[in-house]
């Protein structure tokens, strides 16, 4: 048997669950997305699940607080059995939560109940995890404190970026969701609550997350490269005698350990290693950079106003001396 549904969620995480229970035998009778937002150059940007909602004739409430009477009398209008939320960016209190008979369920992306808080799929490739997952809970006032009634697992990928490990898991979340739903309704759920002792938080992030740290080792700004990509943007000055600071998003980096080279070079040795954000060397597609411990390798960069680039197209034309470095 069917039923009402509202879904609450803003972010590319919710998108799949989000069109996988309009195609479903429940009804989806409305959305809640975070309202609309303008960017630099007084742009729209696009918000694609508001997208879908209205070429499905569906409702869309966009309130800049969930908590106040004209929303919460919004959502009760609506007559919903059940909310599902993903990557909504509100918290919710008591009385929204009181609004469904059958309660709120949130799809998280981490394996609860490590990484509570806004920034999951981050978190795992900063630490370097090797595993990372789908939860399903149900929603307490407590933030992502509710009692598990789904996991899935997925490995996290050597080279796999925030964005594309998002794509992956916003797709895994959809079967997941559904079968929870199912269970909800045949009354067959079970609740397993979270081990209050292996609790991590996490906070959400500004653009200035996105600095890359010299001083620290090769394996973790390399892992901080990927988990800043898209938002908010792995990103270094290139510090040049007589020019001013120039600001470069890196796209991609790799490690050179201990026992390797650096890629062949173009120039000789330019700095010994030791002073941390040092250009060490420069080879047909990489710069060399002396970390807090080892180095790592630049072979994708976007300097402020440009597309990205490799390494290559971005050292043509500009010559790194022996006094360059990055901060």
């Amino acid at each position: 048997m069917g039923i009402r549904i509202v879904f609450m969620g803003t972010g590319n995480l919710a998108l799949p669950s989000f069109l996988a229970l309009c195609r479903s035998t429940h009804e989806v009778i409305g959305l809640v997305t975070q309202p609309d937002r303008t960017g630099r150059g007084h742009h729209q940007h696009i918000n694609p699940i508001k997208t879908e909602a209205v070429d499905r004739n569906l409702p869309v409430l966009q309130p800049d607080s969930i908590k106040t009477p004209t929303a919460i009398e919004e959502l009760r209008s609506l007559d919903a059995d059940l909310f599902v939320v993903a990557a909504y960016g509100q918290i919710l209190s008591p009385d929204v939560l009181a609004i469904p008979r059958l309660g709120t369920i949130n799809i998280h992306a981490s394996l609860l109940p490590k990484y509570r808080g806004a920034t999951p799929i981050h978190a795992a490739i900063l630490h370097g995890d090797e595993m990372t997952g789908v939860t399903i809970i149900e929603i307490e006032p407590k933030m992502d404190a509710g009692p598990m009634l789904g996991r899935v697992a997925t490995p996290i990928g050597l080279n796999e970026t925030t964005g594309e490990l998002e794509k992956r898991l916003a797709d895994l979340a959809v079967p997941l969701t559904l079968q929870v739903i199912d269970q909800i309704v045949a009354g067959t759920v079970t609740r397993e609550q979270q081990d209050s002792t292996k609790v991590i938080r996490v906070r959400k992030l500004s653009k200035q997350d996105g600095r890359i740290d010299w001083s620290k080792p090769n394996i973790e700004i390399e892992r901080h490269i990927r988990a800043m990509q898209p938002w908010p943007s792995p990103f270094t000055e290139l510090h040049q005698t007589g020019k001013p600071p120039l600001r470069l998003q890196v796209h991609t980096a790799r490690i050179v350990s201990s026992t390797d080279e650096p890629s062949p070079r173009v120039q000789t040795e330019m700095n010994a290693p030791g002073n941390t954000g040092a250009v060490i060397a420069t080879g047909k597609d990489s710069i060399t950079v002396q970390c807090g411990i080892g180095m790592i390798e630049l072979v994708k960069v976007q300097p402020d106003g440009k597309k990205p680039m490799s390494t290559s197209d971005f050292l043509r034309g500009r010559h790194l001396g022996p006094d360059d470095s990055f901060s």
